[in-house]
């Protein structure tokens, strides 16, 4: 994947709190959980491969205030990212320069497609650890998105341990499908279809299972549009994706699927009666789907019968 050159960046979608140390795990509340990491956590309290505590699903006194707000003992500081990253050139040399055109990108993609139905949110950048109205997280969390808050978080240090620890091949589209995959859970809050989820239901045909796989759909429809969608100047931030670059994104996405992470990163027993987030090859299918037809009306996975 390779960025235009002279395409212009914009920070302002980007809270950056890694400064500030992400607020804590104050008050002893645990795990985040909204619209789900992608393959670590779920719209359930429930913990893939890593034990980090128990906790609340609950939505109230914790550290982000609003849509897109900090909250106390939390200050987003984007100087140093704003004079860091300014062109494509920037993103081509510069991970995090990358996932602020991701971000980009993919709010433009879903501005075009959905119109004034479209709000805007940011990425927060955090590390270690982050406050948000969903709960506390920590980097193990994984990128996630919090519908109380309406916002996307992201340890950037998790595209390390993609590679590192679940053997994926990584690289800088793959980074922009995680974050695409995110806001896909976003546009599923906007329109109501997160709605539509019990919690405390699993299971390989459950709701929240249908609403990864959609997100992972809705991530590949960006994809197919990524190399036209203009920024504000009317040139696209995304020169070219290759065919590497897919198999790549559905390497990662055979190496988060609920039956892979608990083989390989948990208990070594697969129990399809816990999924939460779908197999390896339902979300290889769903991303396929998404990326072949750039059509986000082929992603209804709540309407499917056969998921894969």
């Amino acid at each position: 994947m390779r960025f235009n050159e002279g395409a212009g960046l914009d920070t302002s979608d980007v809270s950056d709190l890694r400064g500030s140390g992400g607020g804590g795990f104050g008050g002893g509340r645990g795990l985040a959980v909204g619209g789900g990491g992608l393959g670590v956590v779920g719209l359930i309290v429930v913990v893939l491969f890593q034990l980090l505590g128990g906790g609340s699903g609950g939505t109230g006194g914790s550290g982000l205030t609003g849509f897109g707000g900090i909250g106390e003992n939390q200050s987003a500081d984007n100087s140093q990212l704003a004079q860091e990253c300014r062109t494509g050139a920037d993103a081509n040399r510069s991970v995090e320069c990358a996932v602020v055109a991701d971000v980009d990108s993919i709010q433009d993609y879903w501005t075009q497609v959905l119109g004034s139905r479209y709000q805007r949110t940011d990425t927060v950048f955090f590390s270690g650890q982050v406050q948000t109205q969903c709960g506390a997280a920590s980097s193990g969390t994984g990128p996630f998105y919090c519908p109380a808050d309406q916002l996307v978080y992201i340890d950037l240090s998790f595209y390390d341990e993609l590679t590192q620890r679940f053997g994926a091949e990584g690289g800088l589209f793959v980074d922009a499908y995680v974050l695409a995959h995110e806001y896909g859970h976003h546009v599923q809050a906007l329109l109501g279809i997160s709605d539509q989820v019990k919690a405390g239901v699993t299971g390989p045909t459950s709701g929240s299972v249908r609403l990864e796989l959609q997100a992972d759909c809705f991530a590949g429809t960006w994809a197919n549009h990524a190399e036209t969608v203009p920024d504000e100047s009317g040139q696209p931030l995304i020169a070219d994706i290759t065919d590497d670059d897919i198999a790549r994104a559905l390497d990662a996405a055979g190496r988060i699927g609920d039956d892979f992470i608990q083989q390989n990163l948990g208990g070594g027993q697969v129990d399809q009666r816990s999924f939460t987030h779908g197999s390896s090859e339902q979300r290889q299918r769903w991303f396929t789907t998404g990326y072949r037809t750039g059509d986000p009306a082929q992603c209804d996975t709540f309407a499917a019968t056969d998921l894969g």
